[in-house]
Formats: structure tokens, C-alpha cells, sequence
């Protein structure tokens, strides 16, 4: 009876974070269109900041009871999966390329490389995250949204003018809005709602903690990020997809980190830093995928599964 119950959680928190991610991409979307914002500025913020919920719960909450120690875990896990699993599935599954913007090619992905650097070095050097090192990723998370913003002013990107249905622009302000936070809603119930069931499932079957822990687990946090990049790849959102996952991996460091370590320094333990140099690594192979192309095909979408295979064989 409590397998029968858990499938049908399992179900219809797959059903939700489905129809979320489908709203959530529309409402967005059209806002941008509205106000002539470049799309990859709305996956950038509204979209990475919103989809990053799960993580900023779960690594803010453990800050606040004294169990910061998760946090760098958390966001060394994500940041891998979210580059490796999510567009590694966003561009195999989907039937054209996904296309990357220059901007991201040039800014937004190498500051990602560079701010998990900084993280590495900063665990590295002291063994843990300080507040004071956490107040200077604050710092920097500041100065990258007034970045954004005068990117958001500027708004000459070529892909300004969403063109992705005249639906969206007969649309209310509105129903927009109320699209963007329901689906928001719906994406982050659904993956909890998600996280629990396959989490509950796994021990009736007999799955050892750390397995359920490394797999399930971990893939429950980023579950927002991927239903929202693949809807977004499939609508022709491709910014949205692309930015999304970039600014998912910086609002991670800058912010879930920086937050936490404002609360009580994070312990960074050894073992952390490999995990680390392989985001990294991951951050790197991404940045060259995109930047021969400017796109992410589905051989460069299943080098990037095939890499997140090789990274799980080591972590068992």
C-alpha cells in the first residue's frame, strides 16, 4: 500500500514540475517580450534565482540549524549536475541544436569558471568558507545584477523580440505574472513532492543512504532546472535554457554560499575539492562546446551525460 502511494506522489510531483516548468517558461517569456528584455537576461535572473529555490532552501536551512557543512555539497552537486545531466539532456533531447548567445559565450560562462575557482581556492587556502569571504561573494553578486541590469537597459540583443507566439503578447500583464509565479509554485512543490516519493520508494526497495543521498537526492534539487531548460529549448527559448543553467551555477556560489557563510562559516572538507575541479572542469567543456559552435548539439549534449557517468563511477 505505501508503494501504491509513493508511485502516485512520485507521479504527480512529475505532473507538476511538467506543468510548472510550461508555465513558468510562458509567463517569463512574455514579460520579456513586453518590455523589450533580452530573454537571456530573464534566464540570467528571474528564471536561475527562481529554479535555484530548492537549493538556497535546503543550503540556507541547514546554515540556520548549524549544519552549514551540506551547503558546499549541495552546490558542488548541483553546479556538476546542473552543467553535465540538465543541458547534457536539454540538448540530446532536443531535436535541433540549442543555440547559445555570444554575450553568454563571452561574460556570463567564463565568470561562472572563474567564480567556482574562487570558491575552490577560498576551501582550499582556509578549509572553510568565512563570513568575511562570504561578505566579498556578496560583494560580487551585487556587482554581477548590476551587470544584468545595464544589460536589461541596453536590451540591443538580437533575440530582444520574443517571437515565440503572438499568444504570449495577447496576454495581460497579469495572467503573465500570475503564470510565472504559479508555475514557480508548482515547479518547486512538485520537486519536493518528487524528492520525497523517489526518496521513500528507494528504502522500501532497500537502497543504501549514501546512494539515495548521491543520486536521488541531488538530481531532486536540480529537478527545477531541468524541466524548465528543456521546456524552454523546446519552445525556442534557447537563452532561457542556456541562461538559466549559467545563472542557476553563479547564484549557487555568489549567493547560497555567500548567504550561508554570512550566517556561520561553512565547513569545506577535503574531499569537496575534487568535486570541485570537476564543476570546473564541466564549466570548461561547456564553455568550448559553445563556443564552436555556438550551440549545443545532441553529440556535445550525450559527451556531457557520458561525462556525468564517468564523474558517478567515481563517486561509488
Amino acid at each position: 500500500m505505501e508503494m501504491v502511494l509513493q508511485i502516485f506522489l512520485l507521479a504527480a510531483g512529475f505532473t507538476m514540475l511538467i506543468k510548472g516548468a510550461d508555465f513558468f517558461v510562458d509567463g517569463s517569456s512574455g514579460i520579456a517580450s513586453k518590455f523589450g528584455i533580452p530573454q537571456l537576461v530573464v534566464g540570467l535572473t528571474i528564471v536561475a534565482m527562481g529554479t535555484s529555490a530548492p537549493e538556497a532552501a535546503v543550503s540556507i536551512s541547514a546554515a540556520l540549524k548549524g549544519n552549514a557543512g551540506i551547503t558546499i555539497g549541495n552546490v558542488a552537486g548541483s553546479n556538476i549536475l546542473n552543467i553535465l545531466v540538465i543541458l547534457g539532456l536539454t540538448a540530446f533531447l532536443t531535436k535541433k541544436v540549442v543555440p547559445v548567445a555570444s554575450s553568454t559565450i563571452k561574460y556570463e560562462m567564463p565568470f561562472m569558471v572563474v567564480t567556482m575557482l574562487i570558491l575552490l581556492w577560498m576551501g582550499y587556502v582556509g578549509n572553510e568558507i568565512s563570513r568575511l569571504e562570504g561578505a566579498g561573494l556578496w560583494v560580487v553578486f551585487v556587482l554581477y545584477l548590476f551587470y544584468l541590469l545595464k544589460m536589461a537597459k541596453k536590451g540591443d540583443d538580437k533575440n530582444s523580440k520574443d517571437d515565440a507566439g503572438e499568444d504570449k503578447k495577447e496576454k495581460s500583464m497579469g495572467m503573465l505574472l500570475l503564470f510565472t509565479v504559479a508555475g514557480l509554485a508548482l515547479i518547486v512543490l512538485g520537486s519536493s513532492v518528487t524528492v520525497d516519493a523517489a526518496t521513500a520508494i528507494a528504502r522500501i526497495i532497500g537502497l543504501s543512504e549514501r546512494f539515495i543521498g548521491l543520486t536521488i537526492v541531488a538530481l531532486g534539487t536540480s529537478l527545477p532546472e531541468l524541466f524548465t531548460s528543456v521546456s524552454a529549448a523546446r519552445k525556442g527559448s534557447a537563452d532561457i535554457a542556456i541562461g538559466n543553467i549559467v545563472g542557476s551555477n553563479i547564484f549557487n556560489i555568489l549567493f547560497v554560499v555567500g548567504t550561508s557563510a554570512l550566517i556561520t562559516p561553512v565547513a569545506f572538507e577535503s574531499k569537496f575539492i575534487v568535486d570541485f575541479m570537476v564543476a570546473v572542469a564541466a564549466g570548461v567543456l561547456l564553455w568550448v562546446f559553445s563556443h564552436s559552435g555556438k550551440s549545443l548539439n545532441r553529440a556535445e549534449g550525450g559527451v556531457l551525460l557520458l561525462g556525468y557517468l564517468g564523474y558517478f563511477i567515481y563517486l561509488l
